[in-house]
C-alpha cells in the first residue's frame, strides 16, 4: 500500500481529512473524557477511542483518501507535560492502529484509503534552545516507532515552525526506515505566519532549500491562515521544487466571537481556493486544517475529483540558507562571496576575541563581513589549547539567530562539525573533507551532511599530499566523487571541490606554475564533473607578501579563477577591487606572476618585490567618492561603485540645483548605463 500511495499521487489529487482538533470539539467531551488531563487530545485514543474512530470515518464518508492520526503532540515533549511519558509509544501506536482500522473498513480496490502518521512541532524550538536537537530526535523516534508499529502508511511533519525541529523529525524518520530497512512516503509541512515568514523570520524558499536535501515525497504548508494567505508561498513551491505539493490550509483565519473561535471560509470557498492551486499552481495533495469539518471536506473532494495531477516544470537552484535568507550557489554574477574573516586562523581580530570569549566580539567580526557583502561565512574556531567543539557551540549557537547569510562550517574535525550542525537552523556547507588519510573519516564526514542536508567542500587532497598538477587535482577529485555520489548518496550539487594553491610569493621554484595549475584543475573538474561547484580559498596565493600586493594579486587571482569556473571563493570581500578598476599595467604583471610568465630579463616576482615594498594598501583601494568632483559626476560615480555612504547629502545637494525626476533620469541612468556594459564585459 505505501508503494500505492505514491503510485495513485500520480493519478489523481489526494485529499486529506479535515480537522482533528476541531472535530472533538464538536464532540462535547467532559473532563472525565480526558482522564482530567483536559487539553491533551492524543490521550482520547486510550480514553475514547469509539470517538476518534468516529471522527475519522466522518472524514471517510465524505470521501477523503488519507486520515491523519490523533497525535499531533504524541511525543514526550508534550506528553511530559500531562505525565504521560511512559505511554508516548502506547499512544501513537494505538492512534495508528485506531485509524487503520476505519481506513480498512472504508477502502475499496478502485478507492483505497491510507492512514498517514501525524507528527507535530511540539511545544519546544530548538532554534530558541527551548530543547536540543539530539533529544528531539530521540523523541521522535520514539514516535514514529509508535506509528509504523500501529500500520501508518506515510508520516507527515506537519505545522513546521522551527526547520531546526523539522530536520529532528525527518532524521528520526529516516533512522527508524534504515533500522527496519524499509520506507514510507515521507511529507513536510510548513506554517507561514500572516507576517509571511515561518514563526522565526524563514521565508518558503528558505524552508526549501533546508528541506529539498531530504528524500521527503512531498512538501507543502498547512495551518495559520486560510487558502488565500499561502498563495505567494504556493507559488514559490511551484516554481522552485522538485517534490510534490501539499496545501492544507485553514478554513480561513480564525476569529474570537464570544468567547469562541470561530473560522469564516464556507465549505465552497475552501473548495473553490484549492482548486485554483491545483489548476494554476500544479499542486497535488489538498485537505483541511483548523476549523475545517467534514463539510468542508465533502466540497474539496468533489472539486478535486474533477481535476487532474499537472506537470510542472520547476528550477531549483541548489543553494545554502540562513534562519532568513538564502544564498545561490550560482551567483550572478560570480563567484559566491565566502568571508573569511571569521577564522581564528586568517583573522588576529577574530582570534584575539576568541581567546578572550568575546562572543559578541566575533559576532561583530561576522556582521562586517555581511556589510561588506559576502553571501556565506566561513566559520572557524579552531585554535591550538582550545577546545573547539566547545567553541564551535557557543559561537554557532549565537551566530545562527544573528547572521542574514548562511554558514560554511569550517572544521575537519567530526564532532566539531556535528555539533555545529545541530545548532544551524537554515542549509550550512561544510569545510572539508579531503583523503589525506584514507577515506574512513571522509565517509564520516559525508553521513553528517546527509543527516544535516548539508552542502560539502571537498580538497583536492591525498595520501600524497595536495595535488599540484591539475590532472592530479582533477583525479582526486573523482575519488572524493565516487565516494560520495556513487556509493553514498549525495548529489553532484552538493558537492564543492577547492583546487587548493600554493603562495606564489616564496619565489620557490616547486610553486611558480601552482596558481595556473589551479586555475587548470578548476577547468578539468567542471568540465568532467557536471553538476558540481568549485571553490578556492583565494588569499593563499598570495601568502607571505605584503598587504598592498596581496591586495592586487588577490583580486586579479579571482578574477581569472571566475574566467576558468571558479563558482565561490573564500576570501575578505572588502578588499578585493574589481578587476576594471585595477590599471592595465598593473593586471598584466600581476598575471605575468600567476602565469609564471618569465623570461631571461623579465620576473615579474622581482618587479613586484621592488615596486611594491613600500606601498600601503589603502593607498591602492580606490573606491572612496572624490569629494571634489561635481555632484553630477559624485551620483553618477555612487552607482557605478556601489557607494550608499554620503549618498544623501549628494542627493540633498542635487536636489537644489535639479528636479528629482532629472537627477534619476539623467545622473543616476547614466551610472545604470555603464553598470550594465561592464556587466556586460563580466
Amino acid at each position: 500500500m505505501n508503494r500505492t500511495f505514491l503510485d495513485r499521487l500520480k493519478d489523481k489529487i489526494i485529499v486529506f481529512d479535515g480537522a482533528m482538533g476541531t472535530s472533538i470539539q464538536r464532540m462535547n467531551l467532559t473532563a472525565d473524557d480526558f482522564w482530567d488531563k483536559e487539553g491533551c487530545n492524543e490521550l482520547l485514543v486510550l480514553s475514547k477511542p469509539k470517538v476518534i474512530e468516529t471522527i475519522h470515518a466522518s472524514f471517510l464518508e465524505v470521501g477523503c483518501d488519507v486520515v491523519e492520526t490523533d497525535t499531533f503532540g504524541g511525543t514526550r515533549v508534550v506528553l511530559d507535560e500531562y505525565d504521560l511519558r511512559d505511554k508516548v509509544y502506547e499512544i501513537n501506536k494505538t492512534a495508528a492502529a485506531l485509524a487503520r482500522g476505519v481506513a480498512n473498513d472504508f477502502s475499496t480496490p478502485n478507492h483505497p484509503r491510507y492512514v498517514a502518521g501525524s507528527m507535530g512541532p511540539g511545544t519546544k524550538l530548538p532554534t530558541l534552545h527551548h530543547a536540543t536537537y539530539a533529544d528531539l530526535k530521540d523523541a521522535y523516534i520514539e514516535q514514529v516507532r509508535g506509528l509504523m508499529d500501529g500500520g501508518a502508511d506515510l508520516l507527515i511533519v506537519e505545522t513546521v515552525q522551527d526547520i531546526l525541529q523539522a530536520k529532528a523529525a525527518l532524521n528520526a524518520i529516516f533512522s527508524e526506515f534504515k533500522r527496519r530497512k524499509i520506507r514510507l512516503p515521507v511529507i513536510a509541512s510548513v506554517t507561514m505566519e500572516t507576517t509571511g515568514t515561518m514563526l522565526l523570520g524563514t521565508d518558503m524558499l528558505g524552508a526549501l532549500t533546508a528541506l529539498e536535501p531530504y528524500p521527503i515525497d512531498v512538501i507543502g504548508l498547512n495551518c495559520a491562515t486560510g487558502p488565500k494567505a499561502m498563495s505567494e508561498h504556493v507559488r514559490t513551491l511551484m516554481t522552485n521544487s522538485t517534490k510534490a505539493i501539499s496545501v492544507i490550509p485553514n478554513a480561513g483565519l480564525p476569529q474570537n466571537i464570544d468567547g469562541e473561535m470561530v473560522y469564516e471560509l464556507t465549505p465552497h470557498e475552501l473548495a473553490h481556493d484549492l482548486g485554483h492551486f491545483v489548476d494554476d499552481m500544479q499542486v497535488n495533495i489538498v485537505g483541511g486544517c483548523c476549523g475545517t469539518t467534514p463539510e468542508h471536506l465533502k466540497e474539496v473532494v468533489e472539486q478535486a475529483s474533477r481535476q487532474n495531477p499537472l506537470p510542472r516544470n520547476p528550477t531549483f537552484e541548489p543553494g545554502a540558507s540562513s534562519l532568513y535568507a538564502v544564498s545561490s550557489f550560482a551567483q550572478e554574477p560570480k563567484p559566491l562571496l565566502i568571508g573569511e574573516r571569521t577564522n581564528a586562523n586568517g583573522s588576529k581580530q577574530f582570534r584575539d576575541y576568541l581567546l578572550n570569549e568575546d562572543w559578541d566580539g566575533l559576532l561583530t567580526v561576522a556582521r562586517d563581513q555581511m556589510a561588506e557583502g559576502a553571501h556565506m561565512l566561513d566559520v572557524c574556531v579552531a585554535y591550538v589549547g582550545r577546545d573547539e567543539v566547545r567553541d564551535m557551540r557557543e559561537f554557532i549557537s549565537r551566530l545562527n539567530a544573528q547572521s542574514t547569510i548562511p554558514l560554511m562550517i569550517d572544521s575537519t574535525e567530526v564532532p566539531a562539525i556535528r555539533v555545529a550542525l545541530e545548532e544551524i537552523t537554515g542549509r550550512a556547507v561544510v569545510n572539508s573533507i579531503n583523503l589525506e588519510d584514507g577515506d574512513a573519516k571522509a565517509r564520516q564526514v559525508i553521513e553528517l551532511c546527509k543527516e544535516f542536508g548539508a552542502g560539502l567542500v571537498c580538497l583536492t587532497i591525498d595520501e600524497a599530499g595536495m595535488a599540484k598538477t591539475a590532472e592530479g587535482k582533477l583525479a582526486v577529485a573523482q575519488r572524493i566523487y565516487e565516494i560520495a555520489v556513487t556509493e553514498m548518496g549525495m548529489r553532484p550539487s552538493d558537492l564543492f571541490f577547492d583546487t587548493l594553491t600554493f603562495t606564489l610569493g616564496s619565489g620557490d621554484e616547486e610553486f611558480r606554475k601552482s596558481a595556473v595549475e589551479t586555475l587548470n584543475g578548476i577547468r578539468l573538474i567542471k568540465k568532467n564533473l557536471p553538476g558540481v561547484y568549485t571553490s578556492l580559498g583565494v588569499s593563499n596565493v598570495s601568502f607571505g607578501l605584503n598587504p598592498a600586493t596581496r591586495f592586487i594579486l588577490n583580486s586579479v587571482f579571482l578574477h581569472l579563477a571566475i574566467d576558468a569556473g571558479l563558482d565561490g571563493a573564500i576570501v575578505h570581500a572588502g578588499k578585493i577591487l574589481p578587476y576594471y578598476k585595477i590599471e592595465a599595467g598593473e593586471r598584466k604583471l600581476f598575471e605575468d606572476l600567476i602565469y609564471d610568465h618569465r623570461r631571461d630579463d623579465y620576473d615579474p616576482l622581482t618587479v613586484i618585490l621592488e615596486n611594491y615594498a613600500d606601498k600601503k594598501a589603502g593607498s591602492l583601494k580606490k573606491l572612496a567618492i572624490d569629494l571634489n568632483l561635481p555632484v553630477e559626476e559624485r551620483l553618477k560615480k555612487r552607482i557605478i561603485d556601489g557607494q550608499k555612504s554620503g549618498l544623501d547629502k549628494d542627493l540633498d545637494a542635487a536636489l537644489e540645483k535639479y528636479p528629482a525626476l532629472d537627477i534619476i533620469n539623467i545622473f543616476l541612468l547614466d551610472g545604470m548605463k555603464i553598470v550594465g556594459e561592464l556587466f556586460g564585459k563580466g
